[in-house]
């Protein structure tokens, strides 16, 4: 069984938003949850650290609007933006709580395309950090943004097409494999390479532009945070359902560890930029662009 493609083996394991789409329900442990009335919430935890990770970003979007000479201040809010509709999709898609399927598909199409679009903002924040064109004008904000709504809504119009199958375009043609190109690229590969290269990218300017080592640590932290939330979604999830005879899986701690690179990759950020003007003093009549903290 060829591998590229196919999400059998993942929805098999993990609680991903993705498997929201495909009508297989085999499950090797399936995530029971808690009683909640009369019926079951199946991800409790995912859903009050998603809450959690809304307030905190709502929080570091308003401490980016502090700091005015900040390089990318407003390509950084545009990624802290996505990543809060990340995190309110992931309430509806993997709280386990949805019984319509079709309003379920619809949360999925969104949480997908809003993965996809974050991960191109997040990529964008670092070529931004080489000021190629000039941070926060109204051509940088609209690249980003215009650029992250094309992801949106084609890797939303895939997810949703998926999702409700024939007479789409993207239907999954073998039930038994789970087959979907598109969607594999899409929500898992270029999301990935997106990231990867962030890293990479920032590690550069960080080490050979700046000529700084400290602001690395917080870079390395917030990447193994990323890398921890993956390992516990995507292999120790299935693991910790059966020890845990079904109450949690590996998706609540994916949620935490996402949030915890996020914030510190947010302060990895404030760590290398300027947080106020040169010429705050009234004394001082020059005025500056936005500049990297020395």
């Amino acid at each position: 069984m060829s591998q590229f493609g196919n999400f059998h083996d993942f929805c098999r394991d993990s609680t991903l938003p993705v498997c929201n789409l495909f009508y297989n329900g085999e499950k090797q442990c399936l995530l029971m949850g808690f009683k909640a009335g009369d019926g079951r919430v199946a991800n409790l935890g995912s859903i009050i650290l998603c809450v959690v990770a809304i307030i905190v970003s709502v929080l570091l979007l308003l401490l980016s609007q502090k700091k005015r000479a900040a390089v990318g201040r407003r390509e950084m809010q545009i990624f802290l933006i996505l990543y809060i509709l990340v995190s309110l999709a992931e309430v509806f898609t993997v709280g386990g709580f949805l019984t319509n399927r079709t309003v379920l598909v619809w949360f999925t199409g969104i949480h997908l395309g809003a993965i996809a679009a974050t991960a191109w903002v997040l990529l964008l924040n670092a070529i931004v950090g080489f000021q190629l064109v000039d941070d926060g004008t109204p051509l940088s904000v609209g690249l980003v943004a215009g650029s992250a709504l094309a992801f949106f809504i084609g890797t939303a119009y895939v997810a949703v097409d998926t999702g409700f199958g024939e007479p789409g375009n993207f239907p999954v043609k073998d039930p038994d494999e789970l087959k979907n190109y598109a969607l594999y690229v899409l929500y898992l590969l270029f999301p990935l390479i997106a990231i990867v290269a962030f890293f990479f990218l920032e590690a550069f300017l960080v080490l050979r532009v700046l000529g700084e080592i400290m602001p690395m640590v917080r870079l390395g932290v917030s990447a193994l945070f990323f890398v921890i939330g993956q390992i516990f979604n995507f292999i120790i999830s299935v693991h910790l359902c059966d020890v845990s005879n079904g109450k949690i899986d590996g998706a609540l701690f994916e949620t935490l560890f996402t949030l915890l690179a996020v914030v510190t990759l947010w302060f990895f950020w404030s760590s290398i930029t300027e947080d106020e003007w040169p010429d705050d003093d009234p004394m001082n009549p020059i005025i500056s662009d936005s500049v990297y903290s020395p």
